[in-house]
């Protein structure tokens, strides 16, 4: 098999903006699966901080270091296979951002200003001929819950408001609802409010910082006992199972950061179809790797900031999620051609 290249002779440059190697899950992140992918197609990965993107010289450009995964780890990514350290990084180099193929923007929320920031890096990197995944400007402009709102035929009931007579006129209607922030993340901050909660209004004002923030409430889905399930969609297409996210006992939030357990499962008909109603937006938009949760028959957010699950969607069925991502981007270089410069 001829490896891939971007220019004549070249292996492909791929750069990483992503939270500090320290912190990461060895167990669970999706973005180790995809520095190993591109390094078994002996692409040349680089790591990249938020902290090292800077404009200099009338160029996006990034203080960035080689990434290597080390030893057993390095095939695995079984954290028993860790002996000493995981990764080894190589010199800090000043580097233009347009000397990158590929930049992969997988800095996990908060979607804060910093964030945002580093769109405008990314987007000034984009025009100068660099395929970054995520599209930066999608990245600015779906918002994982309110993007959702632009499938009215997937989803279920909901209201976006700040306003507290609206909300609880949501409330009053539907009686089973949930209320959150749109800037929420892994569960932080969802509320389940069920008729007559006596906490309704503290929680409207809290959400809403006495509004003055939008949040979301939608109809509470009993179907969430049988999980919150994760839908991977790469470049357009499902992957052909979910991760089924059941929340512990008593909870009402099935996400693996608020304690739910995920289950693997085939995608069902209702599944493939929403898949099918959304993923020709996502490939307009440049959004290649985008995660949609779905909660009995309904969607209710489209996650495309730094989805996740791939690792244990991988371990239940013997996938290879990240590298079939990484043969996509390939695809997507050879149509484009050798670039010039």
């Amino acid at each position: 098999m001829t490896r891939p290249v971007a220019d004549s002779g070249r292996p492909i440059r791929i750069g990483f903006v992503m939270d500090p190697l320290p912190g990461l899950s060895l167990k669970k992140d999706t973005t180790l699966a995809m520095i190993r992918a591109a390094a078994r197609r002996g692409w040349v990965v680089s790591y990249i901080g938020q902290e090292d993107l800077l404009w200099q010289d009338d160029r996006p450009c990034a203080i960035a270091r080689d990434l290597t995964l080390n030893g057993r780890f390095a095939e695995t990514l079984d954290p028993a296979d860790v002996d000493g350290a995981w990764f080894t990084l190589g010199n800090a180099a000043l580097t233009h951002l347009a000397d990158f193929d590929v930049l992969m923007m997988r800095k996990d929320p908060p979607f804060d200003m910093e964030y945002i920031y580093t769109t405008y890096f990314l987007e000034r990197a984009e025009q100068a001929g660099v395929l970054v995944v995520n599209r930066p400007a999608s990245l600015r402009d779906c918002n994982e819950k309110f993007f959702a709102t632009a499938f009215p035929q997937c989803g279920p009931p909901l209201v976006v408001s700040r306003r507290e007579d609206v909300l609880r006129a949501f409330h009053k209607t539907h009686g089973n609802v949930v209320f959150k922030r749109l800037d929420g993340m892994g569960g932080s901050s969802v509320f389940r409010m069920m008729e007559r909660d006596p906490n309704l209004g503290v929680v409207l004002e809290t959400l809403t910082r006495g509004g003055q923030e939008q949040i979301m409430g939608q109809l509470y889905l009993p179907e969430i006992a049988r999980g919150d399930k994760r839908i991977l969609i790469v470049d357009g297409e499902p992957v052909p199972y979910a991760l089924a996210r059941i929340p512990k006992e008593g909870e009402a939030r099935g996400n693996l950061a608020a304690g739910g357990t995920g289950v693997g499962q085939p995608l069902s008909e209702r599944d493939r179809w929403i898949a099918d109603q959304v993923a020709p937006e996502l490939v307009r938009r440049g959004l290649l790797f985008v995660g949609i949760d779905v909660i009995g028959d309904y969607l209710t957010e489209v996650n495309v900031t730094c989805p996740t699950c791939v690792r244990e969607l991988d371990a239940q069925f013997g996938l290879d999620i990240a590298g079939q991502l990484m043969e996509r981007i390939r695809m997507r270089l050879d149509a484009r051609g050798p670039r010039s410069g």
